[in-house]
């Protein structure tokens, strides 16, 4: 009697590039606290997700708009206690709150050294130095520190999908605007130059970078008027930049709208974990893990 052949081994987790915080790069637990804290944290799809990113985007706003009050003399004369109460606020939770990240992750350091994790670090960093070193006014004013906490406004692309849809839409077009850029380029070096012969020193060409900088100013139709052309042949030139920067306005925006419109044909991945096998990066409509075939968790849409 022959021995039964051995089952096959369960299909692994395939890396998936949905969620720039998946289990590839930083390490998703497998199971305990942890990963109920990364699935609060690092996933938007189930309610708890969608709940702590959205009280953590009103605290961002929030933090911002006290930095922007704070900047203004006459308000911080009456409400400057307040306002380095709420600063030190939003220090804490933001501390905690980047502490949790790593906390959660097998991956700590790498997280903290990507784009999120430097960001998460710049939120909390200068109000930190701006305590720890009192007398770093004599290298950098206490100020910069205090307004770099304007970055915190970058935490938002960590919350909002349709951010990382339009970083998707440029990077798969990233060749298309290359090529627009070296075009544009091209043209500004030419007409700056031929500019420079045409005008001369005496009407403000005084070298090929500025005539250059004034081809800039004029394809891109801001026309700062701090140089102008003073002869007819000049002036015809300046109008055929003119009339071109029009159309080459319209260049990037149809390159970037082709891409959102293929992005949502292919329908966007979301940060649905299978309960099985831990892959992500399944479809809305997706009932079934695409990798091992376990049922799913039903896709829970904003305000569902």
């Amino acid at each position: 009697m022959t021995a039964a052949a051995p089952p096959p081994p369960a299909p692994s987790p395939v890396p998936t590039p949905a969620a720039d915080a998946g289990d590839r790069r930083y390490g998703r637990p497998l199971a305990g606290w942890r990963l109920r804290l990364y699935t609060i944290i690092f996933e938007a799809d189930t309610r708890a997700g969608r709940l702590f990113d959205l009280a953590l985007l009103w605290v961002i706003v929030a933090s911002v708009v006290v930095v922007m009050l704070d900047s203004v003399a006459s308000i911080r004369a009456d409400w400057g206690g307040l306002f380095d109460a709420l600063e030190w606020g939003f220090t804490a939770l933001f501390t905690a709150e980047y502490l949790l990240r790593l906390v959660c992750v097998r991956r700590p350091g790498r997280y903290a050294r990507s784009g999120f994790g430097i960001i998460d670090l710049l939120a909390i960093a200068p109000t930190y130095l701006a305590l720890l070193l009192p007398g770093v006014h004599a290298l950098v004013d206490v100020r910069v520190l205090r307004l770099l906490r304007i970055f915190r406004i970058l935490k938002l692309t960590a919350y909002v999908a349709e951010y990382g849809a339009l970083g998707r839409a440029l990077w798969a077009s990233r060749r298309k605007i290359t090529v627009f850029l070296g075009f544009v380029l091209l043209v500004v070096l030419v007409m700056g130059t031929l500019m420079y012969v045409v005008e001369g020193p005496a009407n403000g060409y005084t070298s090929v970078p500025v005539s250059v900088y004034w081809a800039i100013t004029t394809m891109t139709t801001v026309g700062f008027g701090d140089i102008t052309p003073r002869t007819d042949l000049g002036r015809l030139i300046a109008s055929v930049m003119m009339l071109l920067g029009w159309g080459t306005l319209a260049v990037p925006t149809g390159i970037v709208s082709a891409e959102f419109t293929a992005q949502r044909f292919l329908g966007e991945p979301t940060t649905r974990t299978c309960p099985s096998c831990l892959s992500e990066g399944h479809l809305p409509q997706a009932r079934y893990c695409r990798d091992c075939g376990a049922p799913l968790p039903a896709y829970q849409r904003d305000g569902g």
